[in-house]
């Protein structure tokens, strides 16, 4: 059957649907509130789809659906297949599998370690968490406060009766009572791993109102020592969960997500709140294969989060709605308060994330990374090559005073020093940028094309806005450069790419890498342009007093500043000093006109 008939045939209900490809591959899985309306966006003009949905749907050979009650049973659905099929053209899930978790085991005296691996052996798993160091934090205090058994030994009622064990130097140095030698009970060991596990689960406000509870009661009993014992541990708990807890949300239950994006992958925070305490973090990364919408992608987010941790929590905090509604949860966009702090907090931790991902990449493939970031600029400005080659021009003057320009060059997203030029403006009088930028660009190219063709860039960037981006493309036409190479401006004040004939600016993404390159490319040239600027000006200034002492020319002038650094310290120098340099009528002419002895005053 063919496709378009076989989607004629979708209900309207609730449920997931799934595209194969020719060869019988899943490619696709998708939910639906409307399995027969949400298909069907699919197949509409070419047009109204973006490219990678175009692509998506041109391998479509067949669609399956499954139906089920509501849309969250969709979404959990969904998020199962995919694990499953890895569809090629889905969100696909950064795994997470190297991630610590806490172990307690089912033993008779369980053990507490950090793992990275969960089999179901019957022990309990807590986390995972994203920062192996929080993790090591906790084994830490648990060890300093719990007296528990860091050995592997099997200890059943059998191996304590016969004595097979040696007590440890755990047990002489008061860190373990004894396990092995049946010095602590069983029920009374299982307690301090009961509490560990109520800490990992549900925060520490209900262990504190316990032990407030106990110290009241042990103080009315004149039980000091049990009380003091009980005000410690409410210390120490506060002390090590101070980092955690939200004061401005007390006793608050509820869990947060945020998401930050970046070019096609997307960075995802969650915190899980219990009694005003943050006692789970977790982040996650999503590459998005095709242009999914924002809430598509946070109701994966979710998804993922269920799936892990269980049921979720009636409030959810986000940046913004998901595409799913679910039963007994209130979705909150926060527009203020203690809600929109713990909002703030969850999208600081996503972003330094993606941040600390996007280092790490950059260390490990610097390669790889870079070629990302030149292949997005070259999306991002609808070029047909890879701009691997770069190049940057910027004016400098004042008042059209020392009128300068700079070029600055770039190769595969690096800064090529060795191919940097500075031009002085020959034919332009006057302060006017349009003639000066059109001078130097076809000093630039017209030299290039005589000498090294082959060099062309694949992109030029002109620091400026239309007069200036206009200039740079006659310069371009004369020289017949227009139809090779891409062109386009970059304006300071709201970070806007002009192109040439389009009177609307194209404004990316401020946090994409592709335009934080043309950023570092148009600073690059503003640096370096100002800097030639200055020395230029730098020189005039030493050079204009002395320049203007009839007799003076550039030798003699050098000459001097040669030996005295600069023009105050010649003024300061004894004439005789400088008539060593260029004879004593010249010398005191130029003492008598930097301020010094007349002339006069010299005559024998």
């Amino acid at each position: 059957m063919d496709i378009r008939e076989q989607i004629k045939l979708l209900p309207h209900s609730p449920g997931v649907y799934r595209y194969y490809d020719s060869e019988g591959n899943v490619i696709y899985v998708g939910k639906a509130k409307d399995l027969f309306k949400r298909v069907h966006q699919y197949f509409v003009p070419p047009e109204r789809l973006n490219a990678k949905t175009r692509i998506l749907v041109s391998k479509i050979a067949s669609v399956q659906y499954s139906v089920v009650d509501s849309e969250a049973d969709a979404l959990l659905l969904e998020n199962n297949l995919i694990k499953q099929y890895k569809p090629r053209y889905n969100i696909l899930l950064k795994d997470s599998k190297t991630y610590p978790w806490i172990c307690i085991t089912a033993e008779p005296y369980p053990r507490v370690f950090m793992t990275r691996r969960t089999p179901r052996d019957g022990s309990r798993y807590f986390g995972p968490y994203s920062s192996v160091m929080h993790a090591r934090h906790l084994m830490e205090y648990f060890s300093r406060n719990y007296a528990l058994r860091s050995c592997r030994h099997k200890i059943t009622s059998d191996v304590i009766l016969r004595g097979k064990i040696r007590p440890c130097l755990d047990f002489h140095i008061g860190k373990c009572k004894g396990c092995c030698i049946g010095a602590i009970s069983v029920e009374e060991y299982t307690a301090q791993t009961e509490e560990i596990a109520h800490l990992l689960k549900d925060g520490v406000a209900g262990i504190i109102h316990r032990y407030r509870e106990a110290m009241a009661e042990a103080s009315e009993r004149l039980d000091f020592e049990t009380a003091q014992y009980c005000k410690e541990r409410i210390d120490s708990l506060r002390q090590h969960y101070s980092h955690s807890v939200i004061s401005s949300a007390k006793d608050a239950d509820a869990d947060v997500f945020s998401l930050v994006f970046e070019g096609t992958e997307a960075f995802g925070n969650f915190l899980r709140l219990r009694g005003g305490s943050v006692i789970r973090s977790l982040n996650l990364g999503f590459r998005l294969n095709i242009e999914e919408e924002r809430p598509s992608v946070l109701s994966a987010f979710i998804a993922e989060i269920e799936s892990k941790f269980g049921e979720l929590s009636r409030r959810i905090i986000v940046p913004f709605l998901p595409d799913v509604t679910l039963p007994d949860v209130e979705f909150i966009v926060p527009a203020k308060g203690d809600m929109l702090n713990l909002l703030t907090l969850s999208d600081k931790n996503a972003k330094e994330f993606r941040s600390s991902f996007q280092r790490s990449r950059e260390h490990t493939d610097p390669e790889a990374y870079k070629t990302e970031i030149l292949e997005e600029l070259k999306h991002s400005l609808g070029m047909s090559v890879l701009p691997r080659h770069i190049e940057c021009f910027d004016n400098s003057n004042i008042q059209g005073t020392n009128p300068v320009a700079s070029c600055v060059v770039f190769r595969d997203g690096s800064p090529s020093k060795k191919d940097y030029r500075k031009f002085k403006i020959k034919t332009v009088v006057g302060a006017n940028d349009y003639a000066s930028m059109k001078e130097v660009v076809n000093r630039r190219y017209s030299r290039m094309l005589a000498e090294a063709p082959e060099d062309l860039p694949q992109l030029i960037v002109i620091d400026g806005g239309k007069g200036q981006l206009e200039f740079a493309w006659q310069a371009l036409a004369e020289l017949g450069l227009t139809e090779k190479l891409t062109v386009v401006g970059l304006a300071k004040r709201l970070e806007e790419v002009i192109r040439v004939g389009d009177p609307y600016p194209l404004f990316l993404d401020r946090n994409s890498q592709a335009l934080k390159l043309l950023q570092r490319v148009r600073d690059e040239a503003h640096r370096f342009g100002i800097t030639f600027h200055r020395s230029l000006r730098s020189k005039q200034q030493l050079s204009s007093a002395l320049r203007q002492i009839k007799g003076v020319g550039e030798q003699t002038e050098n000459r001097l500043l040669m030996r005295f650094g600069s023009v105050p310290r010649i003024a300061a120098a004894p004439v005789e000093e400088i008539a060593q340099l260029v004879g004593p009528a010249l010398a005191a002419k130029i003492h008598a006109a930097l301020g010094g002895t007349s002339p006069a005053d010299l005559t024998p």
